[in-house]
């Protein structure tokens, strides 16, 4: 009787387990070292969300607050930007990444992602903009692009900002927590890499502009929640990381019109543990170039492309939130993630990574500040 017992025990047990998380995820085959080659130095303290930061052309740095703030860093003094947009500060949304133009010397452009409550509707959603810092001042503020619907909902406003060597500029928009609407359907914004003219007009051969009804801005879509985006300057492609549900955040190598799948296909599952889909590939749809499980909520990312770091040169680094460390991804011929470790682990939620002017990198910490990588 006992036996019969702990048989059906077993059995109860393991369906159980199924029901929970009938799918397989493969965990990361890569495994993860500490490294204590690197410590900090703190350049900008006392931030409380660091999301964006970009160097001016005389080396001071102009630094996002999330819940609004718009600081300019020049020798030792913080200066706050008046004339910033209203923002909507609501969950992961308000204030966010910020980049110089690439012809900044000749047109005194800068672009800037946020939360924006313009057009209809209760809430917000992401929008791009471009303005010029006139002394203390934004002006000449230009509302770019702005995704719609507005939704109060506070999740996936992705988004980062980056320019290619032909007069574009792409910047992400996450899915606003609309996983079974937008990110698979191209007549609605969310979920998508965006491309524009540095005008914000759109170029005549973005995948979709003889398509009806489509949003012809789309570069790519079936995105969940991008926050880092870099061009690789070896071979020009844009890479982008998003966050995965649980498990499953992936670095993509986007492409022209290309579909990355969620949630039709993802290596996460749900968070209480239930799936969200059973395929991993499918057809029509891209795999990652690299995909973490478990997650790490990763958010910014730079390709190390100076020689002030000889070791890590040619390889990317990537902000963690959930595990509060920096990640050096190592990289062979065939761009596949063949080491990874943990640089300054226990810094605190690394929010942004960006290599500076002057060959350094530059890390932001959720409520710490901007520190600089240094060699121990």
């Amino acid at each position: 009787m006992k036996k019969r017992s702990l048989l059906i025990l077993c059995v109860f047990t393991t369906l159980m387990a199924c029901a929970q998380n009938p799918k397989e995820v493969k965990e990361d085959d890569v495994p993860i070292s500490v490294s204590e080659a690197y410590g900090y130095e703190t350049v900008v303290a006392d931030l409380i969300n660091p999301w964006g930061m970009a160097f001016l052309p005389d080396g001071s740095l102009l630094i996002t607050e999330k819940s609004g703030e718009l600081i300019h860093f020049k020798d030792g003094v913080k200066q706050e930007i008046t004339g910033v947009p209203e923002v909507y500060n609501r969950g992961q949304g308000g204030l966010l990444d910020i980049q110089l133009s690439p012809n900044y010397a000749e047109d005194g452009f800068i672009y800037i992602t946020y939360s924006s409550t313009e057009g209809d509707g209760k809430g917000g959603n992401t929008a791009l903009m471009r303005a010029k810092l006139s002394g203390t001042t934004l002006t000449d503020q230009e509302v770019l692009y702005k995704a719609t619907p507005n939704t109060t909902k506070g999740q996936h406003w992705g988004s980062r900002i980056v320019f290619d060597d032909a007069g574009h500029v792409f910047f992400t928009a996450g899915e606003r927590g609309e996983r079974d609407i937008n990110p698979q359907d191209i007549t609605r914004d969310n979920g998508k890499v965006y491309r524009l003219n540095l005008d914000g007009s759109i170029p005549a051969d973005n995948p979709f502009v003889n398509t009806a009804d489509a949003k012809v801005a789309i570069w790519s879509y079936g995105h969940r929640n991008p926050q880092g985006m870099i061009v690789n300057p070896e071979t020009n492609e844009i890479w982008v990381h998003e966050h995965g549900p649980r498990g499953g955040d992936e670095i993509n190598v986007i492409k022209k019109g290309a579909n990355y799948g969620w949630p039709v296909i993802t290596y996460g599952i749900n968070y209480s543990g239930t799936e969200i889909t059973d395929e991993t590939q499918k057809e029509g749809m891209e795999q990652p170039l690299y995909y973490w499980v478990p997650s790490i909520a990763p958010s910014g990312m730079a390709f190390v492309s100076s020689d002030t770091y000889p070791e890590l040169k040619g390889n990317i680094l990537v902000g963690s939130l959930k595990f509060v460390y920096l990640e050096a991804l190592y990289l062979n011929d065939a761009n596949e993630v063949i080491k990874r470790e943990k640089l300054l682990d226990g810094i605190g939620r690394v929010r942004n990574v960006i290599e500076g002017p002057d060959g350094y990198i530059y890390v932001g910490v959720e409520g710490v500040g901007i520190v600089k990588l240094v060699k121990n």
